[in-house]
């Protein structure tokens, strides 16, 4: 399995900083039911994607506690967070660590799937994307709706970014717990209309997730 360092990820690390691709209602984020302002149109709730390889599994490029489909030509890496690496705050988002990293570049787009693992074997879905927002000030109207992810009962939360460095843009995270913690899966994108387009292999992830 290929893993890497932290600091290794200076090229995302900067792409993450330019995709705020992570998350937080801290500052007048709202909560409610539905899809609120992330809200998928319907034709990319409904567009085709080719199924590509499966994660999670012993041997496959990120060993998780589920597994999931990818969308053909999405690539992962598996992220190894390195406490005293300069960069070690980019994988620690609220009290979960990145530990996965789904690129959508060879699929024609810009943006990632991040894999988090957030902390206590009885931490409920809903709980942990509260803690995961609340690691990015920039993170606004959140709008939390529990949902399933494959047949696991999973919370969601669609919601909005807005840095210096980007206008306001949708983002997406589900999050399912396990004996080993929750997992949250996390969408950002460049912007709107990458995150958009991206939909359909978030989408098949989240209907694809099974424990491991």
């Amino acid at each position: 399995m290929m893993r890497r360092a932290i600091r290794a990820l200076l090229p995302a690390a900067l792409t993450t900083v330019v995709l705020a691709g992570c998350s937080s209602p801290s500052g007048g984020g709202e909560t409610g039911s539905g899809n609120g302002d992330g809200a998928p149109s319907k034709a990319a709730e409904s567009a085709a994607v080719e199924k590509g390889v499966t994660l999670g599994a012993p041997g496959s490029a990120c060993e998780l506690p589920v597994t999931f489909d990818l969308a053909a030509d999405w690539k992962p890496q598996a992220v190894e967070v390195d406490p005293g690496s300069d960069f070690a705050e980019l994988g620690q988002q609220g009290s979960a660590t990145m530990v996965c990293e789904i690129d959508a570049k060879p699929a024609g787009n810009i943006g990632y799937i991040r894999v988090w693992r957030g902390e206590g074997s009885g931490t409920a879905p809903r709980a942990a994307l509260e803690d995961f927002l609340a690691g990015d000030p920039n993170a606004a109207k959140a709008s939390y709706e529990e949902t399933e992810a494959g047949r696991v009962a999973a919370s969601e939360v669609s919601y909005t970014v807005r840095s210096e460095l980007t206008e306001e843009k949708p983002e997406r995270a589900f999050a399912v717990a396990t004996p080993d913690g929750p997992v949250v899966v996390h969408l950002g994108g460049l912007d709107s209309t990458e995150h958009e387009e991206m939909l359909p292999a978030y989408e098949l992830a989240r209907k694809t997730l099974e424990l491991g």
